[in-house]
């Protein structure tokens, strides 16, 4: 009996997280946790002619980089299951298509790496493959002209608007049991997210409109699976920012759920508020992913931290719901990863 309570599951057998790789723009890498990173740009369009294909490059690179430090090569890789904040994950499918390997394409929003290291260590812990390679990728630039409004214009942004952060985030997982001693993270459980609407519509305070899936899935989580309090050394929601972290705390302690002390948010980690400019904090696809595959990963590794719930972030919007003045449907993705 793998699935948990309401929406969770344990898995049967070891899901390695065998290796990560972080590549980001020199905006994050000017930020808190820049050492943690393996690769800084100092050329946000990496030598292309679009924004688009910039980002492709950069999840092509993540991709190969990751593999590498997996001692692998890419026939070893059984699926690749990966996706970004594109239309039609253009981003993804143009970076992955090099590899050669089977690709599952997935769309979460800024939950897209939670959805993807959930969905790749199911295929694992089942069977279906040995090593899968997942990611998630955001670009500044490409984000905000389909999102927002083109760079040339230079609106004003408000306070609660969060920076879409450039980068890719990858990692190697892992069910071959060669792994057992290497002192590797393992995930352990996940925690499916259902989509919450709380009726907000303004695509610049998305942290307010993700802070209800948030604060839904983490009570989930720790129902499912009767976890005390202290369980975790950390819990990390993915792009809520300063706004939606607080909204998010609010409403886990009406709930009874007190872990102030132990959580944060990767916005909120991967800017400078007051030196950056960035107001609300961080944001995209790339947020959660490469502060996981860079800081969180990295610490994990040095034992640092034992105990992580890390739970990825997505507002499911699009520019034409937005144009059509629908609210904005929210979702997130726990993973448990331990030591």
């Amino acid at each position: 009996m793998k699935h948990v309570g309401k929406q969770s599951i344990i898995f049967e057998n070891k899901i390695y997280i065998v290796a990560t790789s972080s590549i980001v723009g020199n905006k994050e890498g000017d930020g808190p946790i820049s050492k943690y990173f393996d690769v800084i740009l100092k050329d946000m369009s990496l030598g292309e002619n679009s924004w688009e294909k910039a980002e492709s490059k950069l999840v092509e690179e993540s991709f190969k980089l990751a593999i590498k430090k997996a001692g692998m090569k890419n026939e070893d890789i059984d699926y690749v299951i990966a996706g970004d904040l594109l239309n039609q994950s253009i981003g993804t499918t143009y970076g992955v298509k090099s590899l050669g390997r089977p690709f599952l394409g997935v769309y979460g929003a800024c939950s897209t790496f939670g959805e993807s290291l959930s969905l790749g260590s199911i295929i694992l812990d089942g069977g279906g493959g040995e090593n899968i390679l997942v990611g998630a990728s955001s670009h500044f630039c490409t984000a905000e002209r389909q999102f927002r409004t083109p760079l040339e214009l230079g609106n004003q942004r408000p306070l609660t608007a969060s920076w879409t952060v450039t980068g890719d985030g990858s990692a190697v997982i892992s069910s071959n049991n060669k792994y057992e001693n290497k002192g590797l993270p393992k995930i352990k459980k996940i925690t499916t997210g259902k989509i919450v609407d709380m009726g907000i519509n303004d695509p610049n305070n998305m942290g307010a409109a993700m802070a209800p899936a948030a604060a839904d899935t983490i009570l989930t989580h720790f129902s499912d699976f009767e976890l005390n309090v202290n369980y975790y050394d950390l819990v990390i929601t993915g792009d809520l920012g300063h706004v939606g972290r607080q909204l998010t705390n609010n409403i886990l302690l009406e709930n009874g759920l007190d872990i102030s002390d132990i959580y944060t948010d990767c916005g909120i980690e991967i800017f400078d508020k007051k030196t950056q400019d960035t107001h609300c904090g961080g944001s995209g696809c790339a947020c959660s992913a490469v502060t996981f595959t860079g800081m969180i990963y990295k610490k994990m590794c040095k034992g640092e931290i034992l105990k992580v719930l890390f739970i990825p972030t997505g507002a499911l919007l699009s520019s034409t719901s937005i144009q059509q003045g629908q609210s904005i449907p929210s979702i997130a993705h726990a993973v448990a990863i331990e030591m």
